[in-house]
């Protein structure tokens, strides 16, 4: 579990509150912090790390999760950058599923 609590929170943000981390308003908001790039980074080379040793043991799929407190901005924005990123390797194939967006 990826938790991005420690991100400013765009629920607090009025004019972003009713907007989602699809929504390119947020998603800049988030992904401008000073430290998700390298957030960012380690997250995609852990996973990268990670599937190598899924394949060695034979395993046909993984699963990250990314938190935060509501699951509609922060943790959104988060998921949809490292799906993309991850999105870019060799035989990867990925899908972002917002379990909790539209649940608010």
């Amino acid at each position: 579990q990826l938790d991005m609590r420690f991100l400013p929170n765009p629920y607090w943000v009025p004019e972003l509150r009713r907007y989602s981390g699809r929504d390119a308003a947020v998603s800049e908001y988030v992904l401008s912090d000073p430290s998700v790039e390298d957030y960012l980074e380690s997250a995609e080379k852990m996973a990268e790390i990670a599937m190598e040793g899924y394949r060695r043991e034979g395993k046909r799929y993984m699963i990250l999760g990314v938190g935060c407190t509501g699951g509609k901005h922060r943790s959104v924005a988060v998921a949809e950058q490292l799906g993309k990123r991850l999105r870019t390797l060799d035989n990867v194939e990925v899908a972002v599923v917002h379990r909790d967006l539209g649940r608010e």
